[in-house]
């Protein structure tokens, strides 16, 4: 049995070394024509043509059209009235005829405020438009590194492939010549697998984070999209205290909640103005049978302040004044989360920086200089094959632990141009 199994070793290496490798340890190389995809032009396709920006665009044009309306009086009337009709109904022998023009004018001041309301929440949706702007392009940032590092892994284990095809080869050789073992060339063939297993994985999250961007694009799902530029490492300049007050000032969130304790600070205005009466203007024609038409009016007035009425205007402006402390309080929340987000993601950039120079300038350059001095040493029977191995797996998990940090690295400074408001 045990004969038969060093024999059947035998011939499958024979087979091996006369046809190549066998087909379930081959793989497509990566398309190197594929065009570069740059992030500019997608974020600015994103805001053009994104359901959601086009949703707030809209609104913003709505809470504008309530100005106009907010600052006009109400619609006039237009009253006749007939007295001591005839039963006959005959209209024009009605003993008097009164044609009247009325007109309602609220107290000084209420249209004003009116006026302001509108205004204030007009501005709160352009705030809500550049807050959705902002976290649409945060997301196509996202999506586009996620694009970008699954590009990159599927890179990395085509080159580790090419690696390992080419210990195979070194194992072969010295198999063939009686220095190495049948164990180091089956070892070669298992890791070049396993290898091969990891592919359609990263292909199918390679679709997916395509899937995602041509989403947030408002495309279709399966749209070709190129490969993305890999990111510089971009310093920030701007100090932790700077991008603080950046973000007090400029973070749409925050602006809108101040306009929202403006609304309602002209809301508890106009719900004290409710106390004052309204007044009600009316002009008239009487024509009169048998004697001479005239003219005449009254004036109306209502009585807020009737012991009946008042509590229902008191109600209205505990209500608006209770609006301004939420307004106040929920702006104190979002300004202590601005500070804890800025604080946070500054440290996050700074520390992910230092890994991605950390794999870049050390890391990576000793794990390729493992490789080829544990190649060179099995070439010379210095080291052994699994040493060989290792080193492999070791270059393999740094490449995409550096990948991963400078995806990350722009994905929290998007995060964080998202908080302050700008880009960075």
């Amino acid at each position: 049995m045990q004969r038969g199994i060093i024999l059947w070793g035998q011939l499958f290496l024979l087979g091996t070394f006369l046809f190549g490798l066998p087909s379930f340890l081959t793989a497509e190389e990566p398309d190197r024509t594929v065009k570069i995809l740059e992030l500019r032009p997608l974020i600015q396709e994103a805001i053009q043509n994104n359901p959601e920006v086009a949703a707030s665009h809209e609104q913003v044009k709505a809470m504008q059209e309530r100005i106009p309306q907010a600052r006009t009086l109400e619609d006039p009337e237009v009253k006749i009235q007939l007295w001591n009709t005839p039963e006959s109904l005959d209209l024009t022998k009605s003993q008097r005829t009164i044609y009247g023009l009325a007109q309602r004018f609220p107290f000084p001041g209420v249209l004003s405020q009116q006026e302001n309301v509108a205004a204030r929440k007009a501005d709160q949706a352009a705030q809500r438009l550049a807050a959705k702007e902002r976290e649409i392009t945060a997301a196509i940032k996202a999506a586009y590194y996620d694009l970008f590092y699954a590009h990159q892994a599927i890179e990395i284990h085509h080159e580790q492939i090419k690696l390992l095809k080419q210990f195979f080869q070194i194992a072969n050789a010295k198999f063939r010549v009686g220095k190495g073992t049948q164990v180091d060339v089956l070892q070669a063939q298992v890791e070049l697998a396993k290898l091969l297993q990891r592919l359609p994985i990263l292909e199918q999250r390679r679709q997916t984070a395509q899937a995602h961007l041509n989403t947030l694009l408002d495309r279709s799902p399966q749209a070709p999209l190129g490969v993305p530029r890999k990111p510089a490492l971009r310093p920030l300049l701007l100090t932790l205290g700077q991008l603080l007050d950046q973000a007090l000032r400029l973070r749409p969130e925050l602006r809108e909640v101040d306009l929202a304790a403006a609304q309602f600070d002209s809301e508890t205005k106009l719900a004290r103005l409710q106390y004052y009466p309204k007044l009600r203007v009316e002009l008239q024609r009487w024509q009169n049978h048998n004697t001479d038409d005239g003219f005449g009016g009254n004036v109306t007035l209502n009585i807020p302040f009737s012991f009946w009425t008042k509590p229902k205007y008191d109600a209205g402006v505990r209500e608006a004044t209770a609006k301004v402390q939420v307004a106040r309080s929920r702006k104190q929340t979002l300004v202590n989360l601005t500070r804890f987000q800025v604080k946070d993601l500054v440290a996050q950039i700074e520390a992910t920086g230092q890994v991605v120079e950390l794999y870049a300038t050390t890391v990576l350059p000793q794990a390729q200089q493992t490789v080829k001095a544990a190649r060179a040493g099995y070439r010379t029977d210095r080291t052994d094959f699994l040493d060989l191995i290792d080193a492999e797996r070791a270059l393999i998990t740094y490449q995409l632990e550096y990948f991963r940090a400078l995806v990350d690295r722009e994905q929290q400074l998007a995060a964080l141009e998202r908080v302050v408001g700008v880009e960075l």
